[in-house]
């Protein structure tokens, strides 16, 4: 059997991927009506990585409210408005040969735009961010609805995935941390409960066959913050809910500890990421300074993870997954118009 690499075929359930090379969910603020409806950068910005040969591209940040965006110039999936954008996206990325997948989320407490952010707990991400109030226990479970109904409009759309954002200190990840759920009713006995009921909210609008995806930080870059043995039992949790493959990232809550600063050295969370492989049994995608492409081909091919997220190499080239190819010697499917060039 051959040695897999970043240009070997991945299926899984009903995803079925010329490669495992990953465009990772990259917010471009870039909305211009603020209507949360994508645009022609949407499309140029995506369509153009499909060409590019990037094997699957998960779209940005899109957010089941319009006070759960980062900011005002994100995208949505609260209106059905929004479907025909991204449906189009869709379309356009599947006719060059890559799938596509969306990451819904709500960014909690991080949510700079809105007037008065919501968390789980009144508790400010630092001086220099607005206080939120504390969800009601209404509030939470009307906020598992929102996030029921974008993964429908998702479905729609024509998706081939969804990705649930626990990562990266947002709503579900404020959530599952002790640092900031402080809450007294029974999303504060079970951390796990709020993220939970969302992913078996949202499992519940996808076809048998589509797999989702659930993006965790591993660990928190804090003081007293959470570890690699805390993210395991908390994924475990969700896998049971229903979720099928883990993005790993780490960080995003807090101030940076003076014990726990993060490395910014290349593949400085695929450690993370083949624990919660090993750990799981489950497909992982592992993201973090991996756009060199004989790295992110040794990621593969030592079974560290199963597909590999390539944020900044693509930010820089569309065309990032056919030079990695010709780097590689590796075949890859250039687009006709560009065989000269290869």
């Amino acid at each position: 059997m051959p040695m897999k690499n970043i240009h070997s075929p991945f299926a899984f359930k009903g995803l079925e991927l010329t490669n495992r090379i990953v465009m990772p969910p990259m917010c471009q603020y870039s909305v211009e009506k603020r209507d949360g409806i994508a645009t022609e950068w949407h499309y140029i910005h995506y369509v153009s990585r499909a060409i590019g040969g990037t094997g699957f591209i998960i779209i940005e940040m899109t957010d089941v409210e319009p006070d759960g965006r980062i900011s005002d110039f994100d995208l949505g999936l609260w209106s059905d408005d929004q479907i025909p954008a991204l449906k189009r996206i869709v379309d356009a990325c599947h006719q060059h040969g890559a799938k596509v997948g969306i990451q819904i989320a709500h960014a909690g407490r991080k949510a700079t735009d809105a007037e008065v952010p919501v968390a789980p707990s009144a508790i400010a991400f630092d001086e220099h961010s607005k206080q939120p109030r504390a969800l009601t226990t209404e509030e939470v479970k009307g906020l598992v609805e929102k996030f029921r109904r974008a993964a429908a409009r998702a479905v729609k759309a024509g998706f081939d995935a969804i990705e649930i954002h626990g990562a990266h200190g947002y709503l579900i990840h404020q959530f599952h941390s002790a640092l900031t759920n402080k809450r007294e009713d029974e999303y504060g006995q079970d951390l796990t409960r709020f993220g939970c009921e969302v992913v078996e909210a949202v499992k519940g609008e996808m076809p048998e066959e589509m797999p989702l995806i659930m993006r965790i930080s591993a660990r928190e870059y804090v003081d007293g913050g959470y570890g690699l043995e805390d993210s395991v039992a908390f994924a475990k949790a969700y896998r049971q809910a229903g979720v099928d493959m883990f993005d790993i990232s780490s960080g995003g809550e807090g101030p940076i500890g003076s014990g726990g600063s993060p490395g910014s050295h290349a593949a400085y969370q695929v450690p993370f990421a083949k624990a919660i492989k090993q750990a799981l049994g489950v497909p992982v995608i592992a993201v973090g300074r991996l756009e060199e492409p004989a790295l992110a081909n040794a990621v593969i091919g030592n079974g560290e993870a199963d597909l590999v997220a390539v944020g900044r190499g693509l930010l820089r080239n569309p065309y990032w997954a056919l030079e990695a190819a010709a780097v590689l010697n590796k075949e890859a499917a250039v687009p006709k118009p560009y065989l000269a060039g290869f």
